[in-house]
Order: C-alpha cells, then sequence, then structure tokens
C-alpha cells in the first residue's frame, strides 16, 4: 500500500499507530460515563432508566467488599443512663425554680466544716462514684454555699407541681406535667430516710401551732422572737418508695404508758426533747398534767429533766451528756488547770438513764469545737494524756467506750436503744464562731448537688453498730434530710432585741446548728415514731 495514500476514516481507527491511544480516550469517556450515572441515581432526581439499572451494580459492589469490611449496623443503640443505674433521680424544676438556679450560678464558693457532710442513703448503700461541682447559690433569700458532692445512685430532689407542692423528682407524665406516685409500698420496707421535703397544708403541719408551747427554750422560739416568716414549720418529710403514718400523739403516749422514755446527748438531742414534749402535750386536754418535775422553765444547764404526763404515768426526759464520756480537769506540773475528756470512761450520767424503756443518744456537735477538733493534750485514757490525736479517732474511741457501756448494762429484752446521726449545719462564710451565716434563708434546698458528703463520723458510728455491739441499735439517719433544711435555723432569732444595736451584733453570731420550733426537730420525732414501728417495736411499748 502507497504511504502517501490518505486513509479512510474506518482504517483510521483500526491503524495499529494510533490503537494505544484511541483505547485509552475510550476508557475515559467510559469512566465519566458511569461516574455520571451512578451520580444520578444518588441524587434526589428520580431518573427511571438509570436507577434500576445501576442498583444492582452498587449492591454488588457493597457485597464483594465485605470481606474486608465489617458490616456496622447504621442504627445507634440508646442507653438510658436510669436504666443502667436504677436508682438515679434526675432532678426537674419548675421554670420560677430554674430561673432561680440560673441567677444564683457562679457565685462565691464557701466550704461547709468536715462535720456538714451528708449521704446520700441509707447505711450498706451508698454509691462510691461521684460527681462533683464548685457551683453555689448566692441569692440572699435562699443561700447555702458548699463544696457539693453527690452521689450518682439513690439521690433525691424536689420538684414542684402546678398545686404549689413538691414532690419527688422522676414524675412526669408523658405530656409534661407532674403526677404523684400511687405505686407506695409499705413504711416497713423502705429506706424512710431517702425522701424529699413536700409543703404541707396549715391543717397537717406544724404538729402544735406556734406560740402554744411554753416549755421551748428562747433560743429554740423563733417565733416568740420575731421571725417574720413562717413557712419553715410547713414542710413535711416525703420518703420515695413509701408513705410514712403522721406522729398520732396519743397513741404514743399509750405506747408510753408506765414507761420512761430518755434523751442523752447534746443541746441538738434536747431539741429534740423539747419538740417531743411539745407534740405530746399538744395531744393532752388538761395541760395541768403535763409538767416537768422540778418545777423548771429553762434547760439550757447541764442535767436532768424530767416531763411527766400524769394521765399516762410516763415521762420524758432529757440527760445532758454531749460527749458520752468523762469530761475531768486537774493541775498540772506548774499549777496550772489541765482539762481532758476520758475516752475510755463513761461520764457520771449514766446512773440517770440506765432504767429508760427507751433510749435516744447523740455525740457530734461538741467534736466540732477547737478544742476537739485541735485534739492537743486533751484526749486521756488512763494516765496517759496524748499529746495529740486526731479527733475522728478520739471520736471511735468514745464511740467504743459507749457501745461496751451499753452492752454491758442495758437489758436489751427490756430496753430499746436508738441513735439519732448528725444534724447537718448551715454556716455560710465561716464557721459557727467566727461569723458564718444563715439569716434570711427562708426554702430549703431544692437541688441535691449542693448537698454535702455523708459525715465520717457516721461511718464510724455504722461500724460500731453493725460489727462491734450486740444489743440493737435503731439508727436515726437523719443527716441528708436535714442538709436540705437551711431556712429552718434560729439564726439571729435567738432572743427578743431591745435595740437596732443588739439586732446588728445579732448578725455576727448566729445559730445555724440548731432548730426552730416548732420545725425540723418535730420531723425527727415523727420518724422516731415511724422507726419504732418499723423495728416491730410498738407491740413491746
Amino acid at each position: 500500500m502507497d504511504s502517501s495514500k490518505k486513509l479512510l476514516f474506518p482504517d483510521q481507527i483500526l491503524s495499529s499507530r494510533r490503537n494505544i491511544l484511541t483505547r485509552f480516550g475510550l476508557g475515559v469517556v467510559a469512566s465519566l460515563l458511569l461516574v455520571t450515572l451512578l451520580s444520578l441515581t444518588s441524587s434526589s432526581f428520580n431518573v427511571p432508566f438509570v436507577s434500576p439499572l445501576l442498583q444492582g451494580l452498587k449492591n454488588s459492589n457493597l457485597n464483594t467488599s465485605s470481606s474486608s469490611v465489617k458490616q456496622v449496623d447504621e442504627k445507634p443503640q440508646v442507653v438510658n443512663l436510669t436504666d443502667t443505674v436504677p436508682d438515679a433521680k434526675v432532678p426537674t424544676f419548675a421554670p420560677e425554680q430554674r430561673s432561680e438556679e440560673t441567677r444564683d450560678a457562679g457565685s462565691k464558693n464557701t466550704a461547709l466544716s468536715e462535720e456538714g457532710k451528708v449521704p446520700s442513703f441509707g447505711s450498706g448503700q451508698r454509691s462510691g462514684e461521684t460527681v462533683t461541682t464548685n457551683s453555689s447559690l448566692t441569692d440572699d433569700q435562699n443561700t447555702l454555699e458548699v463544696n457539693a458532692t453527690t452521689s450518682v445512685a439513690n439521690s433525691s430532689s424536689l420538684v414542684s407541681d402546678l398545686g404549689g407542692r413538691f414532690v419527688p423528682a422522676n414524675t412526669s407524665n408523658e405530656n409534661g406535667s407532674v403526677a404523684t406516685d400511687r405505686s407506695r409500698g409499705s413504711f416497713e420496707d423502705c429506706d424512710i430516710y431517702d425522701g424529699s421535703w413536700v409543703r404541707a397544708d396549715g391543717e397537717t403541719m406544724p404538729y402544735y401551732p406556734s406560740g402554744s408551747c411554753p416549755y421551748i427554750d428562747r433560743d429554740f422560739n423563733c417565733h416568740a422572737n420575731g421571725r417574720p416568716d413562717d413557712a419553715y414549720v410547713k414542710w413535711r418529710w416525703q420518703p420515695n418508695g413509701c408513705d410514712i403514718p403522721r406522729l398520732n400523739g396519743t397513741d404514743f403516749l399509750e405506747k408510753l404508758r408506765g414507761k420512761k422514755l430518755v434523751f442523752v446527748g447534746d443541746s441538738i438531742n434536747r431539741n429534740m426533747w423539747e419538740s417531743l414534749v411539745c407534740i405530746l402535750r399538744h395531744s393532752v386536754k388538761d395541760k395541768k398534767r403535763v409538767y416537768e418535775i422540778s418545777g423548771r422553765r429553762e434547760f439550757k444547764k447541764k442535767g436532768f429533766y424530767a416531763f411527766r404526763f400524769e394521765d399516762y404515768n410516763c415521762t420524758v426526759d432529757f440527760v445532758g451528756s454531749p460527749f458520752f464520756v468523762r469530761e475531768s480537769s486537774f493541775k498540772g506540773v506548774n499549777g496550772t488547770k489541765l482539762e481532758t475528756l476520758r475516752l475510755d470512761m463513761m461520764d457520771k450520767t449514766t446512773s440517770m438513764y440506765r432504767d429508760a424503756d427507751i433510749l435516744i443518744f447523740n455525740t457530734g456537735h461538741w467534736w466540732t469545737h477547737d478544742k476537739t477538733k485541735l485534739g492537743e493534750n486533751y484526749y486521756q485514757e488512763g494516765n496517759v494524756v496524748y499529746p495529740r490525736l486526731k479527733v475522728l479517732e478520739a471520736y471511735k474511741r468514745a464511740l467504743i467506750t459507749w457501745a461496751k457501756w451499753v452492752d454491758k448494762n442495758i437489758d436489751r429484752n427490756h430496753t430499746h436503744v436508738i441513735f439519732r446521726g448528725y444534724s447537718v449545719t448551715h454556716f455560710r462564710g465561716g464557721p459557727w464562731n467566727s461569723g458564718g451565716q444563715c439569716h434570711k434563708e427562708t426554702e430549703p434546698i431544692y437541688n441535691t448537688m449542693y448537698l454535702a458528703k455523708y459525715p465520717s463520723k457516721m461511718r464510724a458510728l455504722e461500724y460500731i453498730l453493725r460489727d462491734t455491739m450486740k444489743t440493737p441499735v435503731v439508727y436515726m439517719n437523719v443527716s441528708r434530710l436535714t442538709d436540705f433544711r437551711k431556712d429552718g435555723h434560729p439564726s439571729i432569732y435567738r432572743m427578743v432585741y431591745r435595740t437596732e444595736k443588739e439586732k446588728r451584733e445579732a448578725v455576727r453570731h448566729q445559730d445555724c446548728s440548731h432548730w426552730c420550733l416548732p420545725g425540723v426537730p418535730d420531723t425527727w420525732n415523727q420518724l422516731l415514731y415511724v422507726s419504732l414501728l418499723k423495728a416491730g417495736l410498738a407491740s413491746k411499748w
């Protein structure tokens, strides 16, 4: 063939010189066409003749790659945290409370002392996992500043419903409204100390009208001392798992007929004792038949006090013994007076209560004072005065001495022993003797994040009750429920002030340890009543 002769078009296509280039061009065109078709198939446009054609191609590509790529379920698994942790409570708030929380957020934080720590719930059930926060509330009306720690399990919170009362969280219907749980069990089978405070109507609380009981110490009589608000008396305790009966004063007295009930401990137990006297007295028709046997009406001095209920031939007594163990003093080498606390010896008041039918013990607050906290040349065992001993160790040794005495001297077939746990304080801005305040607190704590941890001293107590004592003891674990109630203290209303100057000076010396009466100790006595019923002791009273 003549090379100079021009080739026809078919011959040009099939020419060996251009064969490689031509095949490459066809490949590029085919690839572009394939990409275009795939794009049209995955787009939002509906291309009837393309989609069916390529769907099989797509599926075959996925299938061929299955050998090297593990197939993953595209539907994500939803994990419900409250299913994972059944006892977890999720705090919810009404709009007005949320706005208050928002207003209070990010303010200055002041830590409570080690004693101001509370449990998330009862003994042996606390979760070790905790969530901490450094935020605090600083509204002058609703403030407790703490380094807060809340347990993940069994924490309870408050949530407002449309009726103005408060019920435990996690009670919302699907439509968002709050519904009360009607499927509560018996109080005999639930932890009555795990719950929340609920607004009560005026007919159910308080147990006795403010100003009606003449046997309340002046320091606790906030109404008589001019406290202007009264909302602090209109709360009742609601356990999460059950309903509890009110304290029936007449029934309590019937069960005490011919018996002796004694409170032993510090001034916080005196607070509770006066509360019970007032509750029981209010149920008696002839008030003149209720009296303190020595005729006294002030009970602040250490000693023994006994109220007799003549119609029931019973007494409700108080014995001041803030440490249980003996305080002593002697002269040192250079003639100075040396005061010590004998950790190995009960104090001299034991003869006043060893024959009681019901004993309610407490000790705790005096262990927070400077001398006991410092522990230098103060704690004594035998003839040895320790140069330095940590307060928690001293507290344990004192409780062991108490436990041994109870096991040796109390007839467990005759006497019922109760120990009321630590009552949380609410000093903000400093400790009790250095300007700590709770004035103008008018609402409880609503958010469990602002509750503190369980008191270390109560952990020590639980160990002794559980592992060293032979005598059964009813433990009233009131620490957490009292921690909610920053509004219940006398604060500056410990006395009547004659001048504005006296009132201003009182702001620097507030009482945020004790409780107004009527008030929180009334609930302790309700729980005392229920605890005895729960323990099956009522038939033995």
